[in-house]
C-alpha cells in the first residue's frame, strides 16, 4: 500500500499482523483500507492510550452507514498519507495522527527530493529521534512489520552509522538482516558498542538455533547412521532391528526364528566412516544473510561427533574460521562482509584441505559472481566431483526469495552435475542429508533460477 508517494509495507496499518507477511516495496495490499482489522491504543494519545474508551471507534456501531463510512475515510488517509491531494477530507488525531507521524517520518517523501511545498519529514540526524520513533513503531506493528521498517529506515535515510551507538541498539527489533548491517559495520564501531552489539547478535543466534538445531541433528544423524550401515559388521556393531526386518522373507515358522542371511550394522565406531562437511561461504555484502545462517550451521554440524566440519569463508582473501566454530557468534564477528570475490581461490584452499574424497560433503554458498579465474574454478569443481566429493552449490540460503546470481556461472556448474539453486534455512537440512547419503539433492522449484 502507498502512504504519500511511497510503497509502506503491506502491514503497516495492520497492528495486529492480519494482513499477512510484511510486504517489500511494490508489494501493495489491493483490498479496501476499510476492510484493514483496527489498531492497538497508541500510547502518545493525550488520554491514557491504554483505555479503550478513549479509542472514539469503540463507541462506533459498524452496522451505522455513516460510521461505516468515516471509518473507511479514516483509513484511506492513513493509506494516502494526508497530502492534499488525498482526497478523502478527514483529519487525524490522538493516536491516528501519532501513527501517520511515524509513517510520514519514514515514507513521506517518498523517492523524490524535499522541496519547499513538500510536507516535512524525516528522522533527522540524531540518535534520541530515531530511537523514539524505533520505539513507536514497535507499539503501532508487528514484529514483522518493525523489521521492514527498520531496513528501509536504514536504506533510505541512510542511518547506518546511527546502529554504531549503544542506545540505538538497544532500541532496534533484532533479526537476521540487523545482523548482516552490524557486521558490515564492524570494522567501524567503537569499544563502547561492541558489547551491545555482540548481545544483539547472540539473541538472533539463539534464536535461529532454537528453531533450527534439532531439526538439523535429527535429519543428519538419521542421514549418518543409513550411510554408515556395513554388510559385515561384528557382533556388537549389529543393528538387530534393522537386521531382523531385512530377512523376515527367512522366517522358519516351524522353528519359530528368522535365519538371517544378511547382516546389517551401525559401523558408527569405525573412524573411516566418519563424514567431512565443508562449508565454502562468499562473504560479499549481498550474501549478508546467508552469512548469518550458514555461520549457525556450522555450529550445528560441529557439535555431531560423527562429522568433521569445516568453515572457510572469502571474499578476494580465504579466512578458515574452523576454530571458531563452537560460537557462531565468534564466527559471524570474524567475518568482513563486503569487497570483492574469487571463487576459485577459495576452492583451491577447500580443496587442499580434503583428506578423504569419498566421504566429503562441500558446500559453496555463493551468487557465484567470480572476480577469479573462471575456467579454473569449474576445473577445481569436476576434479573434486571425480575424486568422489559430493559438491552442492547453494546460490543463497536464506528466506528472501530467488537471489540474484551469475547464470552462465550456474549453467556450468549444472554441465558439471552440480545443479546450484538457493535454499531456505528449512530446507537444509533435508539437502545435508540427501548429500551425506549420496542421494539425489531434493531441489525446490528451479523455475526462477534457470
Amino acid at each position: 500500500m502507498t502512504h504519500g508517494d511511497t510503497t509502506v509495507p503491506a502491514g503497516a496499518l495492520d497492528p495486529a499482523g492480519q494482513t499477512g507477511q510484511a510486504g517489500q516495496a511494490g508489494s501493495a495490499d489491493q483490498r479496501d483500507p476499510a476492510d484493514f482489522p483496527r489498531e492497538s491504543a497508541d500510547p502518545r494519545s493525550s488520554a491514557d492510550p491504554r483505555d479503550p474508551a478513549d479509542d472514539p471507534r469503540n463507541s462506533a456501531d459498524p452496522q451505522n452507514p455513516a460510521d461505516a463510512a468515516r471509518e473507511r475515510l479514516r483509513r484511506w488517509r492513513l493509506v494516502l498519507g494526508g497530502d492534499g491531494a488525498d482526497g478523502t477530507g478527514s483529519a487525524l488525531t490522538g493516536r491516528d495522527a501519532a501513527m501517520d507521524g511515524a509513517l510520514t517520518a519514514l515514507y513521506g517523501q517518498g523517492d523524490k527530493p524535499p522541496t519547499g511545498r513538500d510536507r516535512a519529514a524525516g528522522l533527522g540526524a540524531s540518535a534520541p529521534s530515531v530511537a523514539r520513533w524505533l520505539g513507536d513503531i514497535r507499539t503501532y506493528f508487528p514484529s514483522s512489520v518493525v523489521q521492514v521498517m527498520q531496513r528501509d529506515a536504514i536504506d533510505r535515510l541512510g542511518l547506518s552509522t546511527l546502529l554504531l551507538e549503544p542506545e540505538m541498539l538497544e532500541a532496534v527489533e533484532a533479526d537476521v538482516h540487523l545482523v548482516g548491517t552490524l557486521l558490515s559495520l564492524n570494522k567501524a564501531m567503537p569499544e563502547t558498542t561492541k558489547e551491545t552489539a555482540r548481545a544483539v547478535v547472540r539473541k538472533v543466534v539463539e534464536d535461529l538455533e532454537k528453531r533450527l538445531a534439532p531439526r538439523t541433528r535429527a535429519a543428519l544423524t538419521g542421514a549418518l547412521d543409513r550411510s554408515a550401515r556395513v554388510q559385515r559388521p561384528r557382533h556388537h556393531d549389529i543393528d538387530w532391528n534393522r537386521t531382523i526386518a531385512a530377512n523376515l522373507k527367512h522366517y522358519l515358522p516351524e522353528h519359530g526364528t528368522v535365519v538371517p542371511e544378511r547382516l546389517i550394522g551401525y559401523g558408527r565406531a569405525s573412524r573411516s566412516m566418519k563424514k567431512e562437511v565443508v562449508l565454502c561461504i562468499d562473504q560479499s555484502g549481498s550474501m549478508a544473510a546467508s552469512v548469518v545462517y550458514a555461520s549457525v550451521f556450522g555450529a550445528v554440524l560441529a557439535s555431531l561427533r560423527a562429522i568433521d566440519t569445516r568453515l572457510v569463508v572469502f571474499d578476494t582473501a580465504v579466512v578458515d574460521l574452523t576454530d571458531r566454530l563452537d560460537d557462531p557468534v565468534d564466527v559471524l564477528f570474524g567475518t568482513q562482509l563486503g569487497g570483492g570475490t574469487d571463487i576459485n581461490r577459495a576452492l583451491a584452499h577447500c580443496q587442499s584441505r580434503i583428506t578423504r574424497p569419498a566421504d566429503t560433503v562441500v558446500v559453496l554458498i555463493s551468487d557465484l559472481y567470480e572476480g577469479g579465474i573462471r575456467d579454473e574454478m569449474l576445473k577445481r569443481v569436476a576434479a573434486m566431483k571425480a575424486s568422489g566429493v559430493q559438491f552442492v552449490a547453494l546460490l543463497a540460503l536464506s528466506d528472501e526469495g530467488a537471489p540474484a546470481y551469475d547464470r552462465e556461472h550456474a549453467a556450468a556448474l549444472a554441465a558439471l552435475g552440480v545443479p546450484a539453486f538457493a535454499c531456505t534455512p528449512d530446507h537444509f537440512p533435508e539437502v545435508m542429508a540427501a548429500a551425506i547419503e549420496k542421494r539425489p539433492l531434493p531441489i525446490p522449484d528451479m523455475t526462477t533460477h534457470r
